[in-house]
């Protein structure tokens, strides 16, 4: 037996990849290759592919930066004790951003998060901090059926009661199904869906306030999820949508690798002074500070790229390329009109859903599945993100076309 156990651990210890040694630079610059091709066509996912961070890398390298560990632990508007951190320029991304969603200069609080998600995470649970300081009672969580899926997840850990609302045909929440199910007995945190996942729906903010004014629960938290939209609608003629004096919230989660072209996950979660002083104080010493954030260690790369391309894009930049992807979602929405192929298109929406193309529409061009009855049935979506331009949208409804006469041909074969 021992024997065995010897022979069985030589075998799985050799089966190991070997990390001690040189890289295989001929594998790596195959994943590189194959990586960087697949980017022209992905058109189905909220993904800007524009990224041009090559002068950030470098400098970043030249620098030493790459040879030391960051951590924006803590709060970024305190001094910290762990000096090596980017909280200034975290600092100043918020600072950028606070003002185009409404909140006053000196009334905005925020971090640079890991995710959309991560900032979702930190606006339920802010929520229920500054719900419970003014009701001990447990508040009840409203999202509707189509928002985003983190928003369930979190939900359940973070131990909630929640109410799923239907949705339209288009994917906006059943205002009559929300005033349905809310409980004026219970405080009330209010999940707005500012481009819902796959159909790119905004919810009418303005009809849940009436609802919530005439229905008067025992508190209210409004958190916006606004991780693609709240990219761009900022940059646009439509931004009064993700402005909180116009249309009233308390925080919002917005993704920085969706629209604003970072090459990996992380995002923005802003709130207010007030909102931040109803928090747990979990005071730590060593960090000079109470810490009010989830993720205690943050990162501090992620600020600073997020810092660097906003620096290098710039408002009008952004607001040239929030006008060119609603353009051309436009356009796309005509030129599947014109052969005819169900497609629908919400407003201030960058993403065109249609119905589901064969498999090898779906594999070539990355499309992402859906389904909804009242559409009849399969359905897919495209994201127009910057790097999909028209000559790329050309040749997508080509392939369309060319879909559509092989589906005749199959349905009425040569006799």
């Amino acid at each position: 037996m021992k024997n065995y156990l010897i022979s069985a651990l030589f075998l799985f210890a050799t089966s190991l990849p070997v990390f001690a040694g040189d890289i295989d630079m001929d594998r790596m610059n195959s994943f590189a290759r194959k990586v960087v091709a697949g980017k022209k066509l992905s058109i189905g996912y909220p993904v800007n592919q524009n990224v041009e961070l090559q002068e950030f890398y470098r400098w970043y390298a030249d620098s030493g930066l790459a040879n030391v560990a960051m951590n924006n632990v803590g709060n970024p508007r305190k001094l910290s004790l762990f000096t090596l951190n980017t909280h200034q320029f975290e600092n100043e991304v918020i600072d950028f951003f606070a003002p185009k969603y409404g909140f006053a200069k000196d009334d905005a609080w925020g971090i640079v998060t890991y995710s959309g998600t991560d900032g979702n995470n930190h606006g339920i649970y802010f929520g229920v901090k500054y719900l419970q300081s003014i009701s001990k009672i447990k508040p009840l969580l409203y999202v509707s059926e189509q928002a985003h899926y983190s928003i369930k997840k979190l939900g359940d850990l973070q131990n909630l009661e929640m109410r799923f609302i239907p949705t339209n045909t288009m994917g906006q929440i059943d205002v009559a199904a929300f005033e349905k199910v809310l409980d004026p007995k219970r405080p009330a945190l209010v999940v707005v869906a500012m481009g819902t996942t796959f159909k790119g729906a905004i919810d009418d903010q303005q009809a849940i306030d009436k609802v919530l004014k005439r229905k008067k629960p025992v508190a209210v938290y409004r958190h916006l999820d606004a991780a693609l939209f709240g990219g761009y609608l900022p940059f646009s003629e439509h931004a009064e949508l993700v402005n909180r004096t116009k249309t009233h919230f308390d925080s919002i989660a917005v993704s920085g690798h969706k629209f604003f072209g970072l090459d990996e996950p992380m995002g923005i979660f802003i709130t207010s002074n007030d909102v931040l002083s109803r928090q747990n104080p979990f005071k730590v010493p060593y960090l000079n500070d109470a810490v009010p954030t989830i993720t205690c260690s943050r990162s501090a790369l992620g600020a600073l790229k997020f810092w660097w391309k906003i620096t290098k894009t710039g408002q009008d930049g952004y607001s040239r390329q929030a006008a060119a992807i609603l353009k051309n979602a436009e356009y796309l929405k005509k030129r599947m009109d014109e052969i005819k192929y169900p497609a629908w298109k919400n407003d201030y929406s960058n993403t065109v859903f249609f119905r589901r193309p064969s498999e090898w529409v779906m594999n070539k061009w990355g499309l992402a599945p859906d389904e909804d009855s009242r559409l009849g049935g399969k359905l897919a979506h495209n994201i127009v993100m910057q790097q999909v331009v028209l000559d790329t949208l050309d040749l997508f409804v080509d392939d369309l076309k060319k879909d559509l006469a092989d589906m005749k041909t199959v349905k009425t074969p040569n006799k």
